[in-house]
């Protein structure tokens, strides 16, 4: 069976100082991604950290991607990183830490892995460790154990003006509600209801995989909207309780 798999980027890594060196974080990052044998990857935009990207910084970050795909010729070898020792062993470092974490998942629901994630969900317990982690990193900068160029160290260039940014106005919102209105005028509205329908009664079978009604109901232009208020009638919605 093969592994298909989609990378991202690490928007966590970008920093709002001296943005434009995010443009050689994202593209380490997604080197590291295409080494490792991705069949999907996204690269963030240099200006995530400020607000949208502009088409500019989009277009940057497509055009990092065509580097690496047209000028490196890494993506012509299967396995470039194939018998390193030293990505092995963190391979099975990796692998060694994830299977402690699914033994946890599968104990806190009692022998069921589905069960455990609605545990870990309802009890905070992702969002727990993905505090702990991010507090931890924290101190290890604070600590001067870990270096983000532009922000612990290396400062000169901070006292420059930003970049430009993307903003979104009154008319851009007033233009989109407009698109809307239109896309919602004129589909067939008796076609979107019976898609509708089909996504909540698809929603209350636990065995049934929602993606096909999904899929459906987006071809006849029911709104992300309307499908998310469908399944929250069925599911209900999550409200995460803050961890201190």
């Amino acid at each position: 069976m093969q592994l298909r798999f989609h990378t991202q980027t690490a928007g966590v890594s970008l920093t709002a100082q001296q943005p434009e060196v995010n443009i050689v974080r994202t593209a380490i990052e997604a080197l590291a991604g295409v080494l490792g044998g991705t069949q999907s990857l996204h690269t963030n935009s240099m200006d995530e950290a400020l607000a949208l990207p502009t088409e500019r910084s989009a277009r940057i970050a497509l055009r990092t991607q065509q580097v690496i795909a047209h000028e490196t010729n890494v993506t012509h070898v299967a396995d470039p990183l194939g018998g390193s020792y030293y990505v092995e062993a963190l391979t099975d470092q990796m692998e060694q830490m994830a299977e402690e974490i699914f033994a946890k998942i599968d104990e806190m629901g009692g022998g069921s892995m589905l069960e455990g994630c609605i545990v870990g969900i309802d009890e905070n317990w992702f969002q727990g460790r993905i505090a702990d982690s991010a507090y931890e990193l924290e101190r290890a900068f604070n600590r001067g154990e870990r270096t983000i160029v532009g922000v612990s160290k290396f400062l000169e260039g901070n006292e420059e003006d930003q970049m430009e940014t993307l903003r979104i106005t009154n008319a851009d919102e007033q233009k989109q509600r407009q698109r809307l209105a239109s896309v919602k005028q004129d589909r067939n509205e008796s076609a979107v209801l019976d898609a509708l329908d089909r996504l909540a009664k698809d929603a209350v079978d636990p065995e049934v995989n929602l993606m096909p009604a999904l899929v459906d109901a987006s071809q006849v232009y029911a709104t992300v909207g309307e499908m998310m208020n469908t399944m929250a009638g069925v599911f209900g919605r999550h409200i995460e309780v803050p961890t201190i």
